[in-house]
């Protein structure tokens, strides 16, 4: 059961998910409509986190990564479409099957590198051009995989917010059908709209940030999201050079010389999640691909020289 506290002009609603401390803030003195409005947020994570975790073998991602042909739901083919998109607009790089890389790469911190032979020989099912994907079948190649770990937590922290704005819209109560809502699950954020007092939520940001984009300068969160990619926790080092969890899926090896981490403010969690790892995917050109994306952007960079 999530739990729930208050704060000054607020409620906080508090569970864990994805792997996360979640929280949803409630911007309302009604604790039984926070604990509500908290229920709800739990509820469609934790349905999401049901429903695509990779860790599971009764849902609908284990079947699909079984490699017979499977029919999928409307939501489903949504993120399939969505996955296929990203992958032809950064041709190549975002690419939903590059999760078999995790058999080789275990960013736990350590020194253990894999070799060039153990990655040469998973890259042969890494390749969304193999996929079958005609809506609403799909069919993998044998030994491949779909993970949607890289737009997972994003994507849940957005349909939390619907299912929340929706909920809100349907109460009789004027003041409660104007309660303005920010989900955070672990840093991954998504707002209903701005405070009751027309305020925007104040969002911290690593303030070592090397750099910012004008949009940033003055930044408190109306609407869409706001999402981070790093390596700050899953990450590799050996003699001095740093490996980090952002994978080319091209070549199965950490892109070169890639920021620390990157925040994006979008107009949902989803496409900010997406904007942050593509940063990432463009390594040292990482600042140039965010300048042209028109949105509020800081990007920090590791001090010493990245990869080989």
């Amino acid at each position: 059961m999530p739990d729930l506290e208050r704060r000054a002009d607020y409620f906080v609603g508090h569970f864990e998910a994805m792997a996360s401390n979640c929280e949803v803030l409630i911007d309302t003195e009604d604790k039984n409509l926070a604990q509500e409005i908290t229920r709800l947020a739990a509820a469609e994570v934790c349905r999401i986190e049901q429903k695509y975790s990779r860790y599971r073998d009764n849902n609908i991602l284990h079947r699909i990564n079984q490699g017979a042909i499977t029919r999928v739901d409307e939501e489903t083919a949504r993120l399939l479409d969505y996955a296929q998109q990203l992958y032809q607009l950064s041709e190549g790089q975002f690419d939903v099957t590059s999760g078999v890389l995790r058999r080789a790469w275990h960013f736990d911190g350590s020194d253990n590198i894999p070799s060039a032979a153990r990655i040469k020989a998973l890259l042969p099912l890494v390749g969304w051009e193999k996929v079958q994907w005609y809506n609403p079948q799909i069919q993998l190649e044998k030994g491949m995989e779909i993970d949607f770990g890289g737009i997972g937590k994003e994507y849940a922290a957005d349909r939390a917010a619907l299912m929340i704005s929706t909920f809100v819209a349907g109460q009789s109560d004027t003041h409660a059908c104007s309660t303005p809502v920010l989900i955070n699950l672990g840093g991954d954020l998504a707002v209903t709209g701005p405070r009751k007092n027309g305020n925007g939520w104040q969002v911290g940001v690593n303030s070592g940030a090397s750099t910012m984009s004008p949009q940033a300068a003055d930044f408190s969160l109306k609407q869409g999201g706001v999402a981070t990619s790093g390596d700050a926790n899953r990450y590799l080092e050996k003699e001095g050079m740093r490996y980090s969890h952002v994978l080319d899926p091209r070549t199965g090896w950490p892109v070169k010389n890639a920021p620390a981490s990157v925040t994006v403010v979008a107009a949902s969690c989803t496409d900010a999640g997406m904007l942050s790892t593509m940063a990432l995917l463009y390594g040292p050109q990482a600042e140039d691909f965010l300048r042209e994306q028109d949105v509020p952007w800081w990007c920090q960079w590791h001090n010493k020289e990245y990869l080989l």
